[in-house]
């Protein structure tokens, strides 16, 4: 690999790094830690939920960012099958991301700040059933992702040699 490729490849690889550890560690210690830390702090997991609602932009935000590098690394790779299949993941991945940020202000229309208070519970609670269970259906994807990423880095790099 030439010298200019290869510090574009480098580059690359460690922006995604980056902004897959942003984002996706940013999920799961949220969700492993801040949600119940924070539901014991403020004194229960309905005010906790009002925290979540602003952070979540910034989730799906870090989404976006991430999804986009990824993008470009996938289109930087090497075609083929292997591609192909990371393109179905990532396109996958985007999809989700695009029903996260369409069920975000159907839930936020649910709520009112002032008192904390859910409008119609019903109706949220299954909004967010949902956007909980496409939340981890799109943390699944991306491990498969990154699955693929790795053994098509693997691939690439093996072909240098």
């Amino acid at each position: 690999m030439e010298g200019g490729r290869f510090v574009i490849t480098v580059l690359r690889r460690f922006l995604l790094v980056l902004a897959l550890m942003f984002w996706q560690g940013g999920f799961m210690f949220y969700g492993g830690v801040v949600v119940e830390v924070g539901a014991i702090v403020l004194g229960s997991h309905r005010t906790q939920g009002f925290v979540t609602q602003a952070v979540t932009e910034y989730l799906n935000a870090a989404g976006a960012v991430a999804l986009a590098v990824w993008g470009w690394d996938v289109a930087a790779g090497r075609a083929g099958t292997e591609r192909r299949l990371r393109w179905i993941a990532w396109g996958a991945l985007v999809v989700l991301l695009g029903v996260l940020v369409l069920l975000h202000p159907r839930l936020d229309a649910l709520l009112e700040a002032d008192g904390f208070r859910v409008l119609d519970a019903r109706a949220y609670r299954r909004l967010h059933q949902m956007y909980l269970f496409t939340s981890s259906v799109q943390w699944a994807g991306a491990l498969v992702l990154l699955a693929l990423t790795i053994r098509a880095w693997r691939a690439e790099d093996g072909s240098h040699r």
